[in-house]
């Protein structure tokens, strides 16, 4: 940093200051984020997160002078887009992400704003009348009819991918059906903790859907271990079960009598013989 101002100087060193007290460092995103708004978020994240904002080359030196005391914390260099700053914690990064993501508010798409992730819009009536308005859903990628006197969106369609830009024609389409896909908050776009970088995407976890996918996942499991035959604490008294069941159904029908059996073979025999009576007309 040769002939830089000691003013930049103090700012590389404030950042460097906080890599070394917050294990976890997060670079975030405050493009479309209103002045008030970052305030109030600022008020109820204190305590448990710092922010700080410079210039995206000074964040990079601060970065890079911590490479050797932070393993892996230069690939974060990468996620400094936008209108970046970086967000130093002790919180889990999983914890941090649901945090800010609960905070945020949707907003109508602007026309040149990047899409955060794909804007789908799904099939389905529309409060359209039948009119121009066909042609107008077909240039922005929709496919449209008419369906009691309403028009009808034919198909899902993703009509902006993640990282494009919205086209002034797409935000007035999205604005006129209702669609609200941008958020306004912080946008965290990447976490370091101990070597390892975290992005959105794994970050964004559907709690709900985790845990369906868990309770899946045991009973799948399950279901593989009495079909195979594993005896474990979990299978042992269903399988045993399974195994007393199979084996009375097999003894009741070849005719052997047990204690167990004798009935059910008896009211199999009686079933039967009042069928043959019924079948020959035997009064």
């Amino acid at each position: 940093m040769a002939h830089v101002a000691e003013y930049k100087r103090e700012i590389v060193k404030d950042f460097r200051k906080l890599m070394k007290e917050y294990p976890i460092v997060a670079a975030v995103n405050l493009e479309n984020m209103p002045s008030p708004q970052l305030q109030k978020m600022r008020k109820q994240l204190q305590g448990k997160v710092v922010i700080r904002m410079t210039k995206r080359r000074l964040m990079k030196f601060a970065i890079d002078a911590m490479k050797d005391d932070k393993k892996g914390i230069e690939q974060l260099e990468k996620h400094l887009g936008g209108m970046p700053a970086l967000l130093f914690t002790k919180e889990n990064p999983f914890t941090l992400f649901k945090i800010i993501k609960k905070s945020k508010s949707k907003a109508p798409a602007k026309p040149g704003q990047i899409a955060p992730r794909d804007i789908e819009v799904k099939a389905g009536p529309t409060s359209f009348a039948p009119g121009p308005i066909i042609s107008e859903l077909a240039a922005v990628g929709l496919k449209a009819g008419v369906d009691a006197g309403k028009v009808t969106i034919k198909q899902d369609a993703i009509i902006v991918h993640e990282g494009e830009k919205i086209s002034d024609k797409v935000a007035s389409m999205l604005l006129r059906l209702g669609i609200e896909p941008m958020e306004i908050g912080l946008d965290v776009v990447a976490v370091y903790e101990d070597g390892i970088i975290f992005d959105k995407k794994v970050l964004d976890v559907d709690e709900e859907q985790y845990i369906k996918d868990i309770c899946q996942a045991d009973q799948w499991a399950f279901n593989l271990a009495v079909e195979a035959g594993i005896f474990n604490m979990r299978t042992i008294e269903f399988m045993i079960g399974k195994a007393s069941k199979e084996g009375k159904a097999v003894s009741v029908e070849s005719g052997f009598m047990t204690k167990e059996t004798t009935g059910d073979i008896l009211a199999k025999a009686e079933s039967q013989a009042a069928s043959v009576k019924e079948t020959a007309n035997i009064q």
